[in-house]
């Protein structure tokens, strides 16, 4: 099954977002659960924290966004810190897999390198000294 993912993200202003999610993460993460969500995470980064929200159908989520308390969670956050969108958020990477493309220099020859001097236990024979005899 499919589960069509929404972000609340929450970036640190005047209050730390970690704040804002103690205060109301029990009644986001009830009202979600009650309303179709079938997977939820929070996910603390170092800008603030981001719940993610998996529902099976778009429908649950916007019966879910039209909550009082879901209302009244988001408007507990500063306007120019709060973004809600569809999708994993925070860190999570872009919804579709990057295009392959060439590498960074590819098909170029290696760089040149000085071979390693072999390792001798001891000298080869003619560099030795020579052995007198009385």
């Amino acid at each position: 099954m499919s589960l069509s993912w929404w972000s609340i993200e929450v970036r640190d202003g005047e209050r730390p977002a970690r704040q804002w999610r103690d205060a109301y993460a029990a009644a986001l993460v009830e009202s979600a659960v009650t309303h179709g969500a079938r997977d939820w995470a929070w996910r603390f980064e170092s800008f603030g924290v981001v719940l993610e929200l998996g529902f099976a159908e778009e429908d649950d989520w916007h019966r879910f966004r039209a909550l009082p308390a879901v209302v009244a969670a988001l408007d507990a956050v500063e306007p120019a810190t709060l973004y809600v969108y569809p999708g994993r958020g925070g860190s999570a990477g872009a919804g579709l897999p990057r295009r392959r493309g060439p590498f960074p220099a590819a098909g170029a020859a290696p760089l040149p390198m000085e071979p390693e001097p072999p390792l001798v236990a001891r000298p080869p024979l003619d560099a030795r000294p020579p052995i007198l005899v009385p």
